[in-house]
């Protein structure tokens, strides 16, 4: 708005000297007041797009807030009473102990080798 020089009400307001062979005023008074009404638009989108950006910056900041605050929190916790959190890992975690019982199995075949296939107790294996 600093680089505007007429507004609509200096645009109305505007007199301009007649001379004998000028344009005709009827058509520059009309021409005139449609460029008042596109300023009058214009001035009124400029307002509406300024409210817009307004409301989305403040949208914007709460957001960064959200994700600051939820970035803090640890999250398979949040929320969550502490039992269920146990009852919850358990099978995670025999899941992970199974997996870890396999893979031991299987480097002491190939370390011991024969020595674990010459004993019938099978119960060892996976």
């Amino acid at each position: 708005m600093e680089n505007i020089n007429y507004t609509p009400k200096d645009i109305l307001q505007k007199e301009f000297r007649q001379k004998m062979r000028g344009y005709d005023p009827n058509n520059v008074d009309s021409f005139l007041d449609n460029i008042i009404k596109d300023y009058e638009t214009f001035n009124k989108q400029l307002q509406e797009l300024s409210d817009e950006n307004e409301r989305l910056k403040v949208q914007v900041d709460e957001l960064n807030k959200q994700v600051a605050v939820s970035s803090t929190q640890p999250l398979p916790t949040a929320g969550v009473s502490p039992s269920r959190t146990t009852t919850a890992s358990q099978p995670m975690s025999s899941a992970t102990n199974m997996d870890i019982l396999k893979r031991l199995s299987n480097l002491e075949r190939r370390v011991f080798g024969s020595q674990l296939d010459n004993n019938s107790n099978d119960s060892h294996r996976l």
